[in-house]
């Protein structure tokens, strides 16, 4: 996973302001909004957003009658889709990564960071595991370690990063870590799991891991849907933090901008937080 610097939380709200002020001959509502388009907002968004995304759109929709699109997937594969020239006009990402390799690219805005999460290890009941003993679990030989797809999926670069960490605390543990690990979800080949079943619930109901690196909020909701299952936090000594990046394609309508901008407000953060998600 690239290391690159994080903008600024603030500098998106920042540019979309701007946009919406440079924009000339664009209908606004009384309040500066723009108005309403018959065209839907493109909105390409990570899958671990589904949840609050769904009901941030919801509710934007409601209160402006803007209507949006929303597409979910793995970051990384959907990066690559927007590459290939899928018509996206807002990508937000479990990344910084994938979001600043569009804006190098040109043709996006510089992404900013709106939300947080964290990794969390997601256990079957019979895995006996607390933050303290949990890197020894991890290498014991008969435990099977689940992960996402690396490069296509974020949350598998940032299991990899934690694999990093685990070395400088257990040398050798790099190496053990990296050769077990079970990429399971988040490739383009990844198996789907049935209509209506979370892919986490899913893959840990199937027993196709013993223990599954994933995102915090993706562990709760696995853990809602199948409640046998275990949430366990990483001690500080593995933690790996996953900022979120929030980018425009440039020239997009100040819809997809104003959209942009509502997700940097207090209404979508306070449901990305109620959801376990972290403050910008």
């Amino acid at each position: 996973m690239t290391n690159a610097t994080i903008a600024n939380p603030r500098t998106l709200f920042v540019a979309v302001t701007a946009w919406a002020a440079a924009l000339s001959g664009c209908a606004l509502a009384p309040g500066g909004a723009p108005v309403a388009d018959a065209v839907p907002v493109q909105v390409y968004a990570a899958g671990s957003l589904r949840g609050a995304l769904t009901d941030i759109a919801r509710d934007y929709e409601a209160r402006t009658g803007q209507k949006l699109v929303l597409t979910f997937g793995a970051s990384g594969l959907l990066r690559d889709r927007i590459e290939k020239g899928e018509s996206a006009q807002v990508f937000a990402s479990a990344d910084m990564d994938h979001p600043q390799r569009l804006s190098a690219r040109g043709g996006w805005q510089a992404p900013a960071v709106f939300t947080r999460n964290a990794l969390c290890a997601l256990t079957s009941e019979q895995i006996n595991a607390t933050p303290d003993t949990l890197l020894p679990t991890l290498l014991r030989s008969d435990v099977r370690v689940g992960t996402s797809t690396p490069k296509a999926d974020p949350s598998g670069d940032y299991a990899w990063a934690m694999f990093r960490r685990a070395d400088a605390v257990q040398p050798g543990a790099y190496a053990q870590l990296d050769a077990k690990a079970l990429k399971l979800t988040g490739g383009a080949d990844s198996p789907k799991p049935p209509a209506g079943q979370g892919t986490y619930a899913w893959v840990m109901d199937q027993r196709q891991a013993d223990v599954f690196l994933t995102y915090c909020t993706n562990a709760v909701s696995a853990q809602a849907e199948v409640p046998r299952l275990r949430v366990v936090q990483l001690p500080a000594s593995l933690q790996v933090g996953a900022a979120y990046g929030l980018t425009v394609r440039t020239g997009a309508p100040a819809t997809a901008k104003a959209f942009a901008l509502a997700l940097q407000e207090p209404a979508a953060q306070a449901v990305l937080q109620r959801l376990g998600f972290g403050a910008p």
